[in-house]
């Protein structure tokens, strides 16, 4: 019976990938719980300083620009420093960008250490992190694994995020009734969180092992020879291999741009996929988590514990829902998933300013963030599963630099709509952008094939 549990909910996966599998779930865990925390706080922390919505919304832009530049070197550079150490150098930019943000309160030097540093200014995870992350999971796993794997890296994710959106709510409520704290020094105590969980996100990256890398291929010549009437095997690198070698040491080729890096074949599938994420993040850039809280904290006015519970239940909901991604996906396929799940969460984003009672209200979010994530996993599967392995980390991060490039306009937008009143409209234009990209997604990719280049797999769907 729980052998047959484990098996169905992908625990049994997780387990047989092994102990670098854990570690990069455990990493991201601790890391959403950061970015949990900085979604309740971020927007109110700048409102407290005294900074209008169109500067908060410039604020959320830019980072998002940073991340951008930040996740384009970083995912580039990834396969040939290695990916250990490209994870371990954005760790220690978000220790930096969290003490800024615990130390500082100049909106300008809070704005260069979140656009040079690791700072999440929507609750989501835009950073370098997750392309590297999701390409090493896929490099771990195999085709009837990866799925399962997927799902408990996105599951821990939100279950880090609903704790710290819990702890940060209560935090500052019990902070600012001591003597002597302020709503600020409240606020600027939840970013040490911030720091502390960039510090775990070290210890976890310097851990990881060898096989997180990028294998490649080495074609060797097998040479049976006779030693004293015995036949003896050696390997020998081919004469033409090794020309090779010495030729690229004399020539080291020079970076390649991520796109000279992926075949015409993938490039076909993805302008597709990538542009349909464009829409979708687009819309979620306008109403992120920290834009959403602001609007319910300035419409509702409610304890910033009770705010925080709110999302933090919303999280929960969606970390146990996200489980049953991966067996859904089985039965159902990768894309169905997807857009199955998401309609009704687009269909949230779409009427959530229309309630007036904040019950209301906490009902579709709880719609809205339940669902969200569902379709988080078997997209990672999906593109794992149409490009070649050693297209991964370049596919990947191409994915997260398009998606965090069209969220960047998303903050400006709405924070000029907050100021003149109408911050409802960033709740239905995202909400209608969202279910046209799920209406594109099942078009365009409900017939697609999968795991064309991996040995031993079968095609779905």
């Amino acid at each position: 019976m729980l052998n047959a549990l484990a098996r169905e909910t992908g625990l049994t996966s997780v387990y047989t990938t092994g102990r670098d599998a854990w570690l990069i779930i455990l990493s991201r865990s601790s890391r959403m719980f950061a970015y949990g925390a900085s979604a309740l706080v971020l927007a109110l922390f700048f409102a407290e300083l005294g900074f209008p919505d169109s500067r908060i919304g410039l604020f959320m832009t830019l980072t998002l620009f940073g991340d951008v530049i930040l996740s384009l070197l970083l995912t580039q550079i990834a396969d040939r420093v290695g990916r250990r150490r490209t994870l371990f150098a954005g760790s220690v930019l978000m220790v930096a960008s969290g003490t800024t943000f615990a130390l500082c309160e100049n909106y300008w030097v809070l704005l260069l250490a979140a656009v040079v540093g690791v700072i999440s200014a929507t609750g989501g995870d835009f950073g370098p992190f997750r392309a590297i992350e999701e390409s090493t999971v896929a490099e771990l796993t195999r085709p009837e694994t990866r799925p399962d794997v997927l799902v408990w890296y996105v599951t821990m994710a939100s279950l880090g995020s609903s704790v710290g959106t819990a702890a940060a709510g209560r935090i500052i409520d019990a902070l600012k009734e001591r003597e002597g704290w302020s709503l600020l020094d409240a606020y600027h105590a939840c970013f040490w969180l911030y720091t502390a969980m960039g510090l775990v996100n070290m210890v976890t990256n310097a851990l990881l092992s060898e096989k997180c890398e990028l294998r490649k291929p080495v074609a060797v010549t097998v040479t049976i020879t006779e030693v004293d009437g015995e036949e003896e095997e050696r390997e020998e690198t081919s004469e033409q291999e090794q020309e090779q070698e010495q030729l690229l040491k004399n020539n080291p080729p020079r970076t390649r741009t991520y796109l000279a890096q992926i075949s015409r074949e993938t490039l076909s599938v993805m302008a597709v996929l990538w542009f349909l994420l464009m829409v979708d993040s687009v819309a979620d850039g306008m109403v992120s988590m920290a834009l959403t809280t602001y609007y319910l904290d300035q419409k509702f006015h409610p304890a910033k514990s009770a705010l925080g519970d709110m999302l933090s239940v919303a999280y929960l909901l969606s970390s146990l829902s996200t489980v049953f991604s991966g067996p859904l996906s089985r039965y159902v396929g990768l894309v169905n998933t997807m857009v199955f799940t998401h309609v009704p969460s687009s269909a949230a984003v779409l009427l959530f300013p229309f309630p007036i009672t904040v019950q209301w209200a906490f009902f579709l979010l709880l719609v809205r963030v339940g669902l969200n994530n569902m379709d988080q996993a078997p997209r990672a599967a999906l593109i794992a599963a149409v490009v070649r392995p050693e297209e991964r980390t370049a596919v990947m991060g191409i994915t997260v630099l398009l998606r965090t490039l069209a969220s960047v306009t998303g903050p400006s937008v709405t924070g000029l709509l907050a100021d003149t009143g109408r911050f409802w409209i960033a709740f239905v234009a995202a909400g209608a952008l969202r279910l046209a990209y799920d209406l594109g997604l099942f078009v365009m990719f409900i017939n697609v094939k999968l795991h064309r280049h991996e040995r031993g797999a079968g095609e779905e769907e």
